[in-house]
């Protein structure tokens, strides 16, 4: 989870749904990607997210959408980039009854120690690239460990 859902969260979900696939093991999770806010809903992910996984096979068809009190309540992890992130989820699911999801920084599985995902929305290519890499090396250790 990010607060637009057009450049981390869906650079997430694409490298995570592609490993689980590629695991053979794609029936067993339910991956999808939200915002924290509700700016961007509806919209494709961000141009550079996509060349960016594209430069590496990985398509998505992913669109914008807003963390719901049933996110809470369905999934069993709910990830996010950054602190105010994890600040604003942990709220919100303080409102929700019955919640199953635990919140935490996907940046907490990185081998490498870097806790914190940046947003490279004004940023250039190369941040896309280093969101890229985090996602990919989280995604493994998370995966790794989760099943």
């Amino acid at each position: 989870v990010s607060i637009g859902n057009i450049c981390r969260s869906p650079i997430a979900e694409a490298v995570f749904r592609k490993l689980v696939t590629d695991e053979k093991v794609e029936n067993k999770w339910m991956t999808d990607s939200a915002a924290v806010s509700d700016w961007n809903v509806g919209r494709s992910p961000d141009a550079r997210a996509l060349s960016c996984l594209r430069n590496h096979g990985i398509e998505t068809a992913h669109k914008a959408r807003q963390v719901t009190k049933d996110d809470f309540q369905t999934f069993d992890y709910i990830l996010c980039m950054d602190e105010s992130n994890l600040r604003d989820l942990k709220r919100k699911s303080n409102q929700v009854k019955d919640c199953k999801a635990k919140i935490e920084l996907l940046g907490a599985y990185d081998p490498q120690k870097q806790l914190i995902i940046e947003d490279p929305y004004y940023g250039n290519e190369k941040d896309f690239e280093t969101v890229y890499e985090q996602c990919v090396r989280c995604c493994k250790a998370f995966f790794e460990k989760s099943h």
